[in-house]
C-alpha cells in the first residue's frame, strides 16, 4: 500500500493521486467483487459483509453503498436473499450466475494485468 505522508517534489503529486484514483476504482468503486468473493464462502447478512470486507480487504465502504450494491446484485440475479426461520435476518447468497460473474470478472483482470503491466517488473 501506498505510506500516508507526502515525498516533496511536484513529480510525487501526479503519481501519488493516479495511485488514489486506482485504489478507490478498485475498492469503493468495485465493491460487488468484494461482496461476491465472501458470499463464495457461505451466506451472510448486511452489517456482517461491512465488518468482513473491513477485516479482510482493509477498507470500509458506506454502509448505505453496500446496501445499494447488495439489492443491484439481487436485481442482476448475481445474489439471492435467505431469510432463515431461526433468525430475523435476511443473509445473502451467492447464485449459480453470481459465481460464472466471479469467473469472467477474474479472468478480465488478470488479461488486463497481464497487458497492461508485461513490461513492469
Amino acid at each position: 500500500m501506498m505510506s500516508e505522508g507526502k515525498q516533496s517534489g511536484e513529480e510525487n503529486e501526479p503519481k501519488a493521486k493516479a495511485i488514489h484514483r486506482l485504489v478507490s476504482k478498485l475498492t469503493k468503486e468495485m465493491l460487488w467483487m468484494y461482496i461476491l468473493r465472501l458470499l463464495q464462502e457461505k451466506p451472510h447478512y448486511g452489517y456482517e459483509i461491512k465488518r468482513l470486507i473491513r477485516e479482510r480487504f482493509g477498507f470500509s465502504p458506506a454502509t448505505v453503498s453496500g446496501y445499494a450494491i447488495i439489492y443491484r446484485l439481487i436485481n442482476d440475479g448475481l445474489i439471492e436473499e435467505q431469510q432463515p426461520d431461526d433468525s430475523p435476518r435476511k443473509y445473502y447468497a451467492i447464485t449459480e450466475k453470481g459465481s460464472a460473474a466471479m469467473v469472467d470478472a477474474k479472468a478480465f483482470l488478470l488479461r488486463t494485468l497481464s497487458l497492461v503491466f508485461d513490461k513492469t517488473d
